[in-house]
């Protein structure tokens, strides 16, 4: 009789989701799960009383910027009233809370209509949201629409806001992957601007090592996080402007999925989601940092 009531123990915990389907490792805890209805998050904000996660969706999806409680619990699901979701790729804030959503995704490289959107959202609490501020850009160095696939550098999916300036990461959809990308500063001011070329650096590994799918700057400025599939890239040394020295520390997740979102919850506590397929994925995901040094 014990051995059966043992067995059907194992037999239920074996069964159970999270035990078909655990993607906790030593460094990655599962924050929570995503509501079903987000499916593909692309980006990742926190509100300025770091009580809200906002988060967007890309391509195909809606013009809404939802909010998460810390628990994972939807609380806002805000339409932007005068703006399309092209490609909504990345969603960032300044100091003072503003937030800025990069319609700049551009798998094919053939986009001349990239955009950064500020929108007057404030709280959980709003029906709606409303596009403040248009800063339209296009990449210097970029002639061609697209360009020759060796040379396809001109896709983005994260981006940050450091003192007055966006900071633009490409991800690199070139024949051939060598893991180099580029570092471009637009103003962040409304306008028509000419993004300028700040930076051609060069992660290591192949697709899912390297190819950058979101970024987040930490409270101090003093690191950016670039987010892979499968690791994290901490950015230290760089200056407005000047990315030419910056340092790169690869920080493995041990764990492979779409991740496309990351935020930092505090100076040392990132918060990492990543989209939902048949059997994996759609959750958000808590990574300590290691301590400087370590």
């Amino acid at each position: 009789m014990l051995r059966v009531v043992i067995l059907s123990a194992f037999l239920l915990w074996s069964c159970s989701p999270k035990a078909q389907d655990s993607p906790e490792t030593d460094k990655l805890k599962v924050e929570f799960s995503l509501p079903k209805k987000l499916k593909e998050v692309s980006g990742m904000a926190m509100s300025g009383d770091k009580k809200t996660i906002w988060a967007i969706e890309d391509q195909g999806n809606k013009n809404t910027v939802y909010g998460l409680d810390l628990q994972g619990r939807l609380s806002a699901a805000v339409p932007v009233e005068n703006a399309d979701n092209h490609d909504w790729e990345d969603i960032t804030s300044d100091p003072l809370g503003n937030l800025y959503i990069g319609d700049f995704g551009n798998n094919g490289n053939d986009r001349q209509n990239l955009s950064i959107l500020k929108i007057d959202l404030t709280g959980a609490s709003q029906k709606s949201t409303r596009v403040t501020q248009t800063t339209k850009f296009h990449y210097e160095g970029q002639t061609e629409f697209p360009p020759a696939k060796s040379n396809w550098l001109y896709d983005c999916e994260a981006f940050v806001e450091m003192d007055g300036s966006f900071y633009l990461f490409t991800k690199n959809r070139s024949k051939g992957f060598d893991g180099t990308f580029l570092v471009f500063r637009v103003p962040n001011r409304a306008g028509d601007f000419e993004a300028k070329l700040v930076g051609t650096l060069q992660l290591q590994g192949g697709y899912s090592d390297a190819a950058i799918t979101s970024a987040a700057i930490s409270p101090a400025k003093d690191r950016i996080i670039l987010l892979n599939h499968k690791n994290i890239q901490v950015l230290t040394g760089f200056s407005a402007g000047d990315f030419s020295k910056v340092s790169i520390q690869r920080l493995s997740l041990d764990h492979n999925s779409q991740k496309e979102a990351v935020v930092f919850l505090n100076d040392h506590t990132l918060l990492i989601a990543d989209e939902k397929d048949k059997k994996t994925g759609g959750k958000v995901y808590r990574f300590s940092l290691p301590e400087e040094g370590k």
